[in-house]
């Protein structure tokens, strides 16, 4: 728990930054962040990311049977 808000200051800090200097610009990495997130959120939130999963799985089978 301690980790996570050590993250969340961090980034605070990052994000505080001048985007305008060259020296302290963060670049950007939307799937890095994307995937950062989503293994965030289903390590709170597992019950609600299996759901999702089969809800998912249910959908693609159902759509693409083969007969």
């Amino acid at each position: 728990m301690n980790r996570v808000k050590e993250q969340k200051s961090e980034s605070k800090a990052q994000t505080a930054a001048p985007r305008s200097s060259r020296g302290a610009a963060r670049e950007l990495h939307p799937l890095e962040d994307f995937t950062a997130y989503v293994q965030e959120y289903a390590r709170q939130r597992p019950e609600t990311v299996a759901l999702a999963c089969i809800g998912v799985g249910f959908v693609l089978g159902w759509k693409l049977k083969l007969w």
